[in-house]
């Protein structure tokens, strides 16, 4: 593990999670005291882990007193089992609350990207149909989504992607090699800059643990978008009362930028709406200062 890698993990700690007693990394910054008002609460994407804001965070403890983040299973630092789990949105989403729960949360702002706007959405639902958990008690203080195919039918998925979720997707298990990922996460990030060494930490953190040869267990996250997202997660997200923020990288190949003009004008039409002018998909690897400026001012004005 790169000397980066492993002093993100030893900054760290680790929980068990369920009767299988699955291994989460988790991660609290800042005062574990602080107010619901003033407590960041990150969710990531995919193929990502909490480490894709490594970048952001001494940016946002400038704003918020407590910074809550950890890898979901099957990503980064923690557990990707091939049994007793099946990866999908709201087994994701139960591992969020047990992270919170953990460190004592009762409420905060909850900031998600790609994959984690999809886990983000679940719990919207949860909150609108009021199941959320009694120790929750402060409760969600606003909702920021960035950069995540949350409106599925506007994504353009690449093409690794397509195949992992196909019936042959588990035969890329073996064929995948840097090369490819390289290019396919340049491919998705679009125009903007994202170093070699942004990149080969990805690469790095999905080979742990096996992670690469598991990668078609994960997408299948995608599935429960195509399942749920206009029945459940984009009515919740209609209905919700919560200040919600859209802030989106428009050089994103994947999650174009139309899908947030789409979440305006017909989803969540009293969000704030930020483009993040020159920033791709993974936008806080890639223009880090910016992304805290984009977003830091939303919070700004919320406080």
């Amino acid at each position: 593990m790169s000397q980066k890698l492993t002093s993100w993990k030893n900054s760290g700690e680790y929980i068990s999670y369920g009767p299988f007693q699955h291994q989460l990394f988790v991660k609290q910054l800042g005062q574990p005291t602080a107010t619901a008002q003033k407590t960041l609460l990150l969710i990531h994407g995919f193929p990502e882990s909490s480490y894709s804001f490594h970048g952001v965070v001494e940016g946002m403890l400038q704003i918020f007193d407590c910074i809550i983040l950890f890898d979901m299973l099957g990503y980064g630092l923690s557990d990707k089992p091939i049994e007793n789990y099946t990866y999908s949105l709201f087994e994701q989403a139960d591992t969020v609350f047990e992270v919170w729960k953990y460190f004592g949360v009762k409420g905060g702002h909850m900031l998600s990207h790609d994959m984690g706007d999809s886990v983000a959405t679940e719990i919207v639902a949860r909150h609108e149909n009021e199941l959320m958990p009694a120790w929750f008690s402060e409760g969600l203080q606003s909702l920021t989504f960035t950069n995540g195919s949350m409106v599925l039918e506007l994504a353009d998925l690449r093409i690794t992607q397509k195949i992992l979720l196909s019936k042959y997707g588990h035969l890329l298990k073996n064929v995948v090699s840097f090369k490819i990922f390289n290019q396919q996460v340049r491919s998705a990030h679009g125009n903007s800059n994202l170093s070699d060494e942004e990149i080969q930490t990805l690469w790095e953190l999905n080979n742990l643990k096996e992670g690469r040869q598991k990668t078609y267990l994960t997408i299948k996250y995608l599935n429960d978008r195509k399942r749920f997202e206009k029945t459940r997660w984009l009515p919740a997200l209609a209905q919700t009362k919560l200040p919600v923020h859209i802030c989106w990288g428009n050089d994103d190949a994947v999650a174009k930028v139309e899908m947030a003009y789409y979440l305006k004008k017909n989803v969540c039409r009293d969000a704030k709406l930020t483009i993040m002018e020159g920033l791709g998909h993974f936008c806080q690897m890639g223009s880090p200062e910016k992304w805290v400026e984009y977003v830091g001012a939303f919070y700004k004005n919320q406080q």
